[in-house]
């Protein structure tokens, strides 16, 4: 009886973590997500919140947030010096003039997008874009793109 009860609620806390795991936009290999130097990395959702933790900031690295006008950008991929292995804060855009005008301003590889922290960072000096706000704080892995 004891063996039948321990391996009920080990079903029943297993299907409340694939649960919560699936609410929390976990699961499966993304397609692309996400440029870092010129790069395109997909990743793996989890259902994790380091938000609100206490965390020191240089523990993570940064994904600037394009809401969805082209995959965002990170500021680390595994192999970079001071890499946190897939501890993200998010960075929130704006960009006053219009994406075109950051593009316009920042795309120095001719990509058609802004694909590195530093084509970013152009933008920020040009007043093209600028960081509206923070978003969540997660862990997730960095996966290059097969090239083809």
């Amino acid at each position: 009886m004891t063996r039948v009860l321990i391996a009920a609620v080990v079903v029943l806390v297993a299907t409340v973590a694939v649960g919560a795991a699936s609410g929390a936009g976990a699961g499966g290999v993304s397609g692309p997500a996400f440029y870092v130097d010129a790069t395109l990395y997909r990743t793996v959702g989890t259902p994790t919140d380091l938000s609100g933790t206490g965390a020191p900031a240089h523990s993570f690295d940064t994904i600037y947030q394009f809401f969805g006008a082209q995959p965002n950008v990170a500021t680390a991929a595994p192999g970079d010096d001071g890499y946190n292995g897939g501890r993200w804060r998010v960075q929130l855009l704006s960009f006053p003039m219009g994406y075109a005008a950051a593009v316009d301003s920042a795309d120095t590889n001719s990509s058609g997008d802004i694909d590195s922290d530093e084509e970013l960072h152009a933008a920020f000096s040009a007043g093209t874009a600028s960081v509206s706000g923070s978003g969540p704080s997660f862990v997730c892995p960095v996966i290059p793109l097969p090239r083809g």
